[in-house]
């Protein structure tokens, strides 16, 4: 068994706090570079490239362009379930659902310089995720969602336990924009990982300002 390595030097400068991730209907027909420039200028602090639907060689060529974005503003950028893309484009890591390549032999292939984020849904996840060689872990759906199918309702008291729980750091995901973002901060959680807030139409950098400003002035 691989031991949880805390402190991976790629995350220890990795803010977390403003999750950005992309969604293939919402970004369909638009420039993608553009899109996740306007991301970042708005604050965003990471930015994951998330495609259920497309080609190996489609995502490949999206990722490509994605990652040199964020180069330009040297902002980490992460992979959603495919290690194989991850590993083409050089990113800086991938982040796996429950039911994708087991967290354990992604590390042993990624290595320790890589960043791996889990999805968690449930409070037993959490706690088998304390010991798993995971940077981070994504949790919800804190609210209800429509970007994806198989969302589970988990809510903000489900959050506040996990904050107590979690030995990694987490991300809190699903539904979360400008009109619920203020609740889910009084939970403790300082990282919010945001689809649709972002990505629902073409002010993507005012998008992004709005809840990077609504948790800058959080106390």
């Amino acid at each position: 068994m691989i031991i949880n390595n805390a402190g991976f030097r790629k995350l220890e400068r990795m803010d977390l706090s403003l999750y950005v991730i992309t969604d293939e209907k919402l970004l369909e027909g638009k420039d993608i570079y553009s899109c996740i420039e306007q991301a970042i200028s708005g604050g965003a602090t990471v930015i994951q490239y998330r495609a259920k639907n497309k080609s190996s060689k489609k995502m490949y060529e999206e990722a490509v362009v994605i990652k040199k974005v964020c180069r330009k503003y040297d902002i980490p950028f992460i992979v959603n379930d495919r290690i194989d893309i991850a590993i083409a484009v050089d990113a800086d890591g991938v982040h796996l659902g429950q039911d994708d390549l087991d967290v354990e032999v992604a590390r042993r292939i990624l290595g320790f310089e890589k960043i791996i984020g889990l999805s968690t849904k449930k409070i037993e996840d959490v706690i088998k995720a304390n010991s798993l060689p995971v940077d981070y872990i994504g949790f919800g759906s804190v609210f209800p969602t429509s970007t994806k199918e198989d969302a589970v309702y988990a809510g903000l008291e489900k959050l506040k336990e996990v904050m107590k729980i979690s030995v990694q750091p987490v991300v809190a995901i699903g539904g979360i924009n400008e009109k619920n973002l203020t609740d889910l901060l009084k939970t403790g959680c300082r990282n919010v990982a945001v689809v649709s807030a972002v990505f629902k139409d073409d002010n993507i950098k005012e998008n992004t300002e709005r809840l990077k400003n609504i948790m800058e002035n959080f106390t």
